[in-house]
């Protein structure tokens, strides 16, 4: 009410404004042609001129779109092609949503020449051909996207490669997101599939140089890392040491590996095994020395006590952690074996008797065995490989044994048919 209240006020006020107009400015308009003259006022021949103006403007576009009338119905029949396409591509995506995938495929397909975004159809329609295990057509469909639109190649290699990966090849998926990822370094998603590439076909080597990668783009998370990383590293600790591998390629991956990681007992381990194995056991005892000081872990004691390098220098090392923990089994152990490869025969016949008083072993029980067989003392050395065995006894699964009155040589149930005949 407010507005029609101000357009009429406005109204009354331009038309006294134009009123004023016409009194205070007089004038006329004189046309003549031949002997014909026509007057008039100035202001009603600026209106008559107005109007004709007008006239001539819409009567002008009135016959331009008469005379193009197969041009318009074109752009007529061009928008509601794109209108009943839409609809079909929104019917598509429903029905993929609902995993009605031949449905979802034919209404996305038919829509695609028509519509304003064909990669979309396609590569919908793609997914939809490959849920039905229609793997053929599914790349038919991917490549007609590739067509449809310019600049699609990173959208449909990483469809491409995300399908591929759910069909199991790995390989051809892996190849696509390298090339990918060549073009579009750090790209979010194809960083994300090269990891489960990495991972399906066990590339430890890939894998690691990806993690950093990831957590700078925070696709993962601090733990996951840690356990990627943790994998990678022990895969290619392992792969090396059991196939023979260089070992300055080993001491290149620890020197590689996160700082975190240094600290992980199971990744030392395999590290002193493969220095051993690479014939660098001095190495291994200074990292595994240093760990301890780090890290005190009864892994780590007994692999020192496995050592061979310096055995009078080890022991002096390992009786300095004696005086901190007294009552180790696990060190006492180690320290018995380290006596053995000093020829201290009574010092290891103590320190393994004394790890076997603070925690029975079936291991103890047979390097005291073989020590006393060794001594040329056959009762103890048989005693201690009873106890041994009765400790290994007790680790061992329960299972079904036989008893002293059934037949051990045969089956119970051919005795019983046996018993039966007889």
């Amino acid at each position: 009410m407010r507005k029609l209240i101000l357009i009429v006020v406005l109204g009354l006020a331009l038309g006294a404004l134009f009123g004023q107009l016409m009194m205070s400015v007089p004038g006329y308009w004189l046309i003549r042609v031949g002997e014909t003259s026509v007057q008039t006022s100035f202001w009603f021949g600026l209106v008559i001129l107005l109007a004709v103006f007008l006239v001539l403007h819409f009567g002008l576009r009135v016959l331009m779109r008469l005379t193009h009338p197969v041009s318009r119905f074109k752009v007529w029949n061009s928008r509601t092609r794109n209108r009943n396409a839409m609809k079909r591509t929104v019917r598509g995506l429903v029905a993929l949503a609902e995993g009605r995938w031949k449905k979802a495929e034919k209404s996305l397909v038919k829509a695609a020449d028509d519509s304003s975004t064909p990669l979309v159809n396609y590569l919908s329609a793609a997914l939809a051909a490959h849920y039905q295990g229609h793997f053929d057509q599914a790349d038919t469909l991917l490549k007609r996207a590739h067509l449809s639109t310019e600049g699609a190649d990173t959208a449909v290699g990483m469809m491409q490669a995300q399908l591929m990966l759910d069909r199991q090849q790995y390989e051809e998926a892996l190849a696509i997101l390298t090339r990918l990822d060549r073009q579009l370094p750090n790209h979010p998603q194809v960083l994300k599939q090269l990891k489960q590439a990495y991972l399906s076909v066990s590339d430890w080597d890939g894998l690691r140089r990806l993690m950093p990668r990831l957590g700078a783009q925070q696709l993962i998370s601090p733990d996951e890392r840690e356990q990627l990383e943790q994998r990678a590293y022990r895969e290619l600790i392992v792969r090396e040491a059991r196939d023979g591998g260089d070992i300055e390629q080993v001491r290149g991956l620890w020197a590689d590996m996160p700082d975190h990681l240094r600290g992980n007992i199971e990744l030392i381990v395999l590290y002193a095994e493969a220095l051993v194995r690479g014939g660098q056991e001095p190495i291994a005892e200074r990292l595994l020395r240093h760990s301890l000081k780090e890290h005190w872990d009864s892994r780590l004691v007994l692999r020192y006590g496995l050592l061979d390098v310096d055995a009078s220098r080890q022991l002096v090392v390992a009786e300095k952690w004696l005086q901190e923990r007294p009552n180790d089994p696990d060190l006492l152990l180690t320290l018995g074996r380290l006596s053995l490869r000093n020829a201290y025969w009574g010092k290891a016949q103590e320190y393994f008797e004394t790890s076997q008083r603070q925690r029975p072993s079936g291991v103890v029980c047979a390097e005291l065995a073989r020590l006393y067989a060794n001594l040329g003392e056959h009762n103890k050395s048989q005693l201690y490989y009873r106890q041994s065995v009765e400790l290994l006894d007790k680790s061992l699964p329960s299972l079904p044994q036989p008893s002293e009155d059934k037949d051990v040589l045969g089956d119970g149930k051919k005795g019983k048919g046996k018993a039966k005949a007889g």
